[in-house]
């Protein structure tokens, strides 16, 4: 299948899903920094709400009175493949994944459209990656998930501390993250349909491992373990069994600069014993609940699709992950923070993800790739721009 050339499409930007909670924080972000000339558009199944948004962002940016807007829905295949032949990159906060993703990845890997989503379901990457990378590969389309803070501050938390730390020896990273913040509806459905398929779950991690080729001549690693006090960040480690972890191993096993034998291992910092083994507890408590399907419904009810925290209690939310990095002779202590993780500072790394795509000078890439490998060092320079402090600690 021939590389698809997308320089003589209708858009440059594409945001799918843009009336839910995290695509209107999305659409805001765009019509303040989108770049003058940057052909945008926006999409979803109803035409009257992407109209009332438009009307809202026009408030914001009068330019967005006359942004397009594009009506498809995960349902109708056609008009996804209409949507993704029309730009040359493509957005999406349409979740769970699981249930309504696969279509549009499909659509944008047959296309040569460059697509990103919010995806914290490891599932569901590893099924786009058995199903789709190679179509993308051909084409040209590169396919980024968790382009959110799942897994954005860890994936270039971590590429930014390896560019600090000597060349071609062996790597030691741990990630302690820390936040508060609240979860919107579709973020809680997003988690609860992921954690309530263990066993798919591992049979698509399982045939990914099969089909995936490992690193020539190179070990990376990042292993699921015990709690850890971290003298360094003076808390106590909380293993976290999350997307993220996976998603710097990938960029470790792509990026021949990771070294020779890379182990990266994630963590919830949380600074006293008690509150650790509590979190343990709950997040134990919480997986065992979502495979009751009554309980997950009930549990999914608190919180509607569409539905999030106000301006106000976003206001008051952050995030901070600090990275413990050894190698060659050489500790440091560096750190990625910010605001409001699940909605604004997610909105932020989805928009300058897509802009980054859709206007940076980026290596050569396609298929399933990390923002990492993507956008790499492009990307955590429209970060740090945004307010995003990627910074030494300690050294």
């Amino acid at each position: 299948m021939p590389r698809q050339d997308t320089s003589g499409r209708d858009h440059d930007l594409v945001l799918y899903g843009a009336t839910g909670f995290a695509g209107a924080l999305t659409a805001e972000y765009l019509a303040r920094h989108a770049p003058e000339g940057c052909r945008w558009a926006l999409a979803g199944r109803s035409t009257a709400k992407l109209e009332r948004l438009r009307d809202r962002l026009a408030a914001v940016n009068p330019a967005c009175a006359d942004l397009p807007l594009l009506r498809a829905d995960s349902g109708d295949p056609d008009s996804l493949r209409g949507l993704a032949a029309a730009t040359r990159v493509l957005a999406t906060t349409v979740g769970p994944y699981l249930l309504h993703g696969e279509p549009l990845v499909a659509a944008c890997a047959a296309a040569g459209t460059d697509y990103l989503d919010l995806t914290g379901e490891p599932e569901f990457v590893d099924r786009m990656y058995l199903r789709h990378d190679a179509t993308a590969r051909a084409t040209g389309a590169r396919l980024i998930h968790a382009c959110g803070f799942d897994s954005v501050p860890y994936d270039l938390g971590v590429h930014y501390t390896v560019g600090l730390l000597p060349k071609g020896v062996p790597l030691r990273i741990d990630g302690f993250v820390r936040t508060r913040a609240t979860l919107s509806g579709g973020t809680l459905a997003s988690a609860l349909t992921a954690v309530s398929r263990p066993a798919t779950m591992a049979r698509a991690a399982r045939a990914r491992r099969r089909t995936e080729p490992p690193p020539a001549g190179r070990t990376v690693r990042a292993p699921f373990g015990p709690p850890v006090r971290s003298r360094e960040t003076r808390t106590w480690g909380v293993p976290l069994p999350t997307l993220d972890p996976r998603v710097v191993a990938r960029s470790a096993a792509a990026l021949d600069h990771y070294g020779p034998d890379f182990r990266y291992r994630h963590y919830a910092g949380v600074r006293r014993l008690p509150t650790a083994v509590a979190g343990v507890l709950g997040a134990g408590a919480l997986c065992a609940l979502a495979q009751v399907p009554p309980a997950r419904r009930w549990m999914s009810g608190r919180l509607q699709p569409g539905e999030g925290p106000n301006q106000e209690r976003r206001a008051r939310s952050w995030f901070a992950v600090r990275f413990v990095a050894s190698g060659g002779g050489t500790r440091l202590v560096t750190e990625v923070a910010g605001g409001d993780p699940g909605y604004d500072e997610t909105a932020k790394m989805l928009a300058e993800g897509a802009l980054s795509l859709a206007f940076d000078d980026l290596p050569e890439t396609a298929g399933q790739v990390t923002t990492a490998v993507a956008m790499g060092d492009a990307l955590t320079r429209r970060l740090q721009d945004a307010g995003i402090t990627f910074r030494v600690v300690r050294a």
